[in-house]
């Protein structure tokens, strides 16, 4: 297996993402008092702490059983993948990105997060399509059973 393979549209929203981080982070930098979310107060410091630890719990658990079960061309349905179909890219731009930048101050985690799940959602129904393909009933029966199949 190569890595595009197991990367999927990654890539292709990399080149998305990764231009508004960029112009976002300059702007952040030259003009730091319209990113700043006042503080933050100790409420959002302890809410971002305990949603990022959770976030990064998801992304780990995601990525080894990705890595173990991609290769082996299997279907994952177990950990995170029973709950959303695509835990890696949701838990990254909802759960870790915009609370990263609540931590440090910043409004920005919240809009290249949700620059990164509009994006992952265009390409979703191709990444979705390509599955089905693979996996067929699997698939499909997989579809039925997650708890949150439309996040």
């Amino acid at each position: 297996m190569n890595i595009k393979e197991l990367i999927g549209n990654g890539y292709k929203i990399g080149r998305i993402i990764y231009p508004i981080m960029i112009i976002g982070i300059i702007l952040n930098i030259l003009f730091p008092p319209y990113f700043f979310v006042g503080g933050p107060s100790s409420l959002l410091l302890i809410v971002s702490f305990i949603v990022l630890i959770i976030g990064l719990i998801n992304c780990i658990w995601s990525q080894i059983l990705i890595f173990i079960n991609v290769p082996k061309h299997q279907l994952i349905t177990s950990g995170p993948f029973s709950i959303v179909k695509h835990p890696l890219y949701t838990g990254v731009s909802l759960l870790v990105i915009p609370w990263v930048g609540f931590i440090l101050n910043t409004w920005l985690g919240v809009v290249i997060g949700i620059a990164l799940y509009i994006t992952w959602r265009i390409y979703k129904p191709e990444d979705e399509k390509k599955l089905s393909g693979m996996f067929g009933n699997a698939w499909t029966e997989y579809t039925k059973k997650v708890r949150i199949p439309w996040l």
